[in-house]
């Protein structure tokens, strides 16, 4: 079991195409930090993959594959 793994399910259940960092941290109930690099390969399990990280923006595209 990830530490993520609230954040994937939420991404399939509704698939969402942008998350903001708030929203990650919102479902997950903790800040986003480096580690989530490492762990964002986790969500292909779900048909989904991380896309673009805006540090500028602060979000996160997701994309189907």
């Amino acid at each position: 079991m990830s530490k993520f793994d609230s954040l994937w399910k939420y991404v399939a259940e509704n698939q969402i195409g942008k998350l903001t960092f708030a929203d990650v941290e919102k479902i997950c109930g903790f800040p986003i930090d480096h580690s989530f690099l490492k762990y964002k390969k986790e969500l292909e399990t779900y048909g989904f993959k991380v896309g673009k990280i805006s540090m500028k923006e602060k979000t996160i595209a997701i994309e189907r594959m």
